[in-house]
């Protein structure tokens, strides 16, 4: 039974953490968001809740600066106050800030969102119960081994998320008679806003995929549709 406790120990301790991880992102989401009251934004998200059959889709400004799009563990959908600045400057279209808001709907709709921080409550668990395990036959290292396994891990799971929030979002947009185009569009900007930090990891440690698979994939989605 002792040489089980560690990872029990790991598994009340990821279970303690997703309660409180989503208790503190809760507290922290009502403290600094307000709900998003744009006309020209409202005529898109009303054309895509006409095709989910949904009253209305409810979006809220999140008060940080960082250009940011967040689906909560509750399922609202938050913009930052950095991304809708970039519209309301007129460096992002209304659609392609419509595309955002389609991408983590897709994020709440496939459940990724309450997923996201039950897996990284378990990440924690795991990184706890395996640095435990191999520190006993790696002294020293164990942990660190521990930390890039889990790593990698949550680097994959991102990753698959994110292209089916893109699929979920570019339907989404397409029956809404938007368009899988504004989509692309924001993707390419994004991409030349973040040029400093490119290559600084390795894709398959980022949390996102390479802006052009994400765009080769819409480009086949929009392709297959269109055929």
């Amino acid at each position: 039974m002792l040489k089980f406790t560690p990872i029990l120990l790991a598994l009340l301790y990821g279970l303690a953490m997703y309660h409180f991880s989503a208790w503190r992102t809760r507290k922290e989401l009502d403290a600094r968001s307000t709900e998003l009251a744009d006309p020209a934004l409202k005529r898109l998200t009303d054309r895509m809740a006409a095709a989910l059959d949904l009253a209305r889709i409810r979006v809220h400004i999140y008060e940080i600066d960082p250009v940011n799009g967040l689906a909560a563990p509750d399922g609202r959908i938050f913009i930052t106050r950095g991304f809708y600045r970039k519209y309301r400057n007129g460096e992002v279209t209304a659609e392609e800030m419509a595309s955002v808001i389609a991408h983590e709907l897709g994020h709440v709709a496939l459940g990724h969102s309450r997923r996201r921080m039950i897996d990284f409550s378990g990440q924690n668990a795991l990184r706890t119960a395996l640095g435990m395990v191999l520190s006993r036959f790696l002294p020293g290292i164990g942990v660190w081994i521990a930390g890039a396994l889990t790593s990698l891990l949550a680097a994959r799971l991102s990753r698959s998320d994110e292209y089916e929030a893109d699929a979920y979002a570019a339907a989404l947009l397409t029956k809404a008679g938007i368009g899988v185009a504004p989509q692309i569009s924001l993707f390419h900007k994004l991409d030349a806003l973040t040029a400093k930090r490119a290559g600084a990891a390795p894709a398959w440690l980022m949390s996102h995929p390479k802006t052009a698979e994400r765009v080769a994939e819409l480009e086949k989605l929009e392709g297959r549709w269109q055929s």
